[in-house]
């Protein structure tokens, strides 16, 4: 037999070995526990939604599923950590808005967004409001927008650090509206939400399930949630698109990855598992103002494209860098 031949033969056994191994080990997931990467701290808001999602998902999923929170850096710490993990469906992550910010914040980022994961399912969304300090004089949005309009910089927005998506959702209210607000930086939401409460700060976009009781007592006054849909916590509080800003919508959105090259047929058993557990305790995630969105994993990818893009533009729109 010529040589050619002879490697043409040995080329063709070898792929006719690899397909049959990777089907038995798409039909065998799943077979090993799995690491559920959290990239923030245990209690925040991500933390219980992926932990209920889990419990019910255990299950159908037939092994562990061990949450793991990975928190820093901007979630870096915990998408990096994904990035180097072996590609086989038992090394996931949920990501949230900021997965989106970060390519255009960190020219350095130590992982290609778009090339190094895969996306999985998207769990869906929590909706956030613009909120002002209790004592506030303004009672609208309109009369918080014409006052900002005549006194410019004379209101102050609070965000939980530069580049959050905190920060931009105040940017973007600066410029569909046509106004000049202040921005001050936290170290976090926690302290923000203090010093709005304490009447250091003006206003604040922030996750609604967050601030719902404080608006309830009348702590906070509501100006409009930021979806495009009035949220079920607060059925009578307007959107702010519906108000006259149609260019303004955002949301807290979560969505699970896998590191890139895992299995498509891996991919979409867990995305049927995820949503199948999505279903199953709906109700329970809408008490906690989170409204479930499950899909495919194409959904997903269009999401985090469309809202790169958009990110990317309010971030050089409005000068912000990392110092």
């Amino acid at each position: 037999m010529k040589i050619s031949k002879l490697l043409h033969t040995v080329v063709l056994a070898a792929t006719a070995t690899v397909v049959p191994l990777t089907v038995a080990q798409a039909n065998e997931y799943p077979a090993q526990p799995l690491e559920w990467v959290v990239p923030f701290p245990p209690g925040g808001t991500m933390d219980p939604i992926v932990r209920l999602v889990a419990e019910s998902m255990h299950k159908e999923f037939g092994q562990p599923i061990v949450i793991e929170n990975k928190p820093g850096a901007g979630t870096r710490i915990g998408v990096q950590h994904v990035v180097r993990s072996k590609p086989d469906g038992y090394t996931a992550i949920t990501v949230a808005n900021s997965f989106t910010i970060n390519p255009s914040l960190y020219p350095d980022l130590p992982y290609d967004t778009t090339k190094d994961l895969e996306p999985v399912a998207l769990l869906g969304a929590t909706p956030n409001v613009l909120v002002g300090r209790g004592d506030l004089e303004h009672n609208t949005l309109q009369e918080v927008i014409d006052y900002a309009k005549a006194n410019p910089g004379k209101l102050s927005y609070a965000s939980f650090g530069v580049g959050t998506s905190a920060h931009l959702a105040g940017e973007l209210l600066k410029s569909s509206a046509d106004i000049d607000l202040l921005h001050v930086p936290y170290k976090g939401g926690a302290p923000a939400i203090q010093d709005l409460l304490g009447g250091r700060v003006d206003l604040m976009i922030y996750n609604l399930p967050n601030v719902v009781q404080h608006i309830e007592t009348g702590k906070l006054k509501a100006y409009g949630v930021t979806s495009l849909q009035r949220a079920e916590l607060t059925p009578d509080l307007p959107t702010i698109a519906e108000q006259g800003y149609p260019d303004f919508t955002t949301n807290s959105w979560y969505g699970v990855l896998l590191p890139a090259g895992t299995d498509p047929a891996i991919i979409q058993k867990l995305n049927s598992i995820i949503n199948n557990g999505l279903k199953d305790k709906k109700d329970q995630l809408a008490q906690m103002g989170f409204e479930v969105m499950p899909g495919d994993p194409e959904q997903l990818r269009d999401l985090i494209a469309k809202d790169m893009a958009l990110n990317a533009k309010i971030i050089k729109d409005a000068g912000i860098k990392i110092e």
